[in-house]
């Protein structure tokens, strides 16, 4: 998708996980931060980005600068997806089924903010296997862009 197009006031984006990692260096314990991050505009596009840096501000600041190099669009069919599809990413197994209007966003974890940015309002969503938020997230957006309909 072509970044230069895009409007970037009209998304939104949200936290999926911050990690602290640490090296153990001569002088001590140095810290740094890891965001994972999901953006969308609720209407068919969204992307994830990772970004580390010193400070939590700033690997989130990375983190949705490389989201908007990852944008995917996705086929919104009314309030939820065409059709039932279960797709493996690495250990994580995911699965989502259409749900009937009024249903709500059934899905936990790194699933929720996903769909939720994507556009969907009334999704079931099951994920087996690694909980893994990377996996995860990247699963489930490659999930909704094999989606045909």
């Amino acid at each position: 998708m072509q970044v230069d197009k895009i409007n970037r006031e009209e998304f939104e984006e949200a936290i999926v996980k911050i990690g602290r990692v640490t090296k153990v260096a001569k002088g001590g314990r140095r810290f740094r931060f890891t965001a994972l991050v999901v953006i969308g505009n609720k209407n068919g596009i969204v992307g994830y980005g990772t970004g580390k840096a010193k400070e939590v501000p700033d690997a989130i600041k990375k983190a949705v600068d490389s989201a908007f190099r990852n944008l995917v669009e996705v086929k919104v069919d009314g309030t939820t997806i065409a059709h039932d599809i279960e797709h493996k990413y690495k250990a994580s197994r995911i699965l989502l089924r259409p749900a009937s209007e009024g249903t709500g966003l059934i899905a936990g974890g790194a699933t929720r903010p996903v769909l939720e940015l994507a556009g969907f309002k009334d999704v079931i969503s099951k994920s087996l296997g690694s909980n893994n938020p990377n996996s995860v997230v990247i699963g489930t957006i490659e999930a909704l862009s094999r989606i045909k309909g």
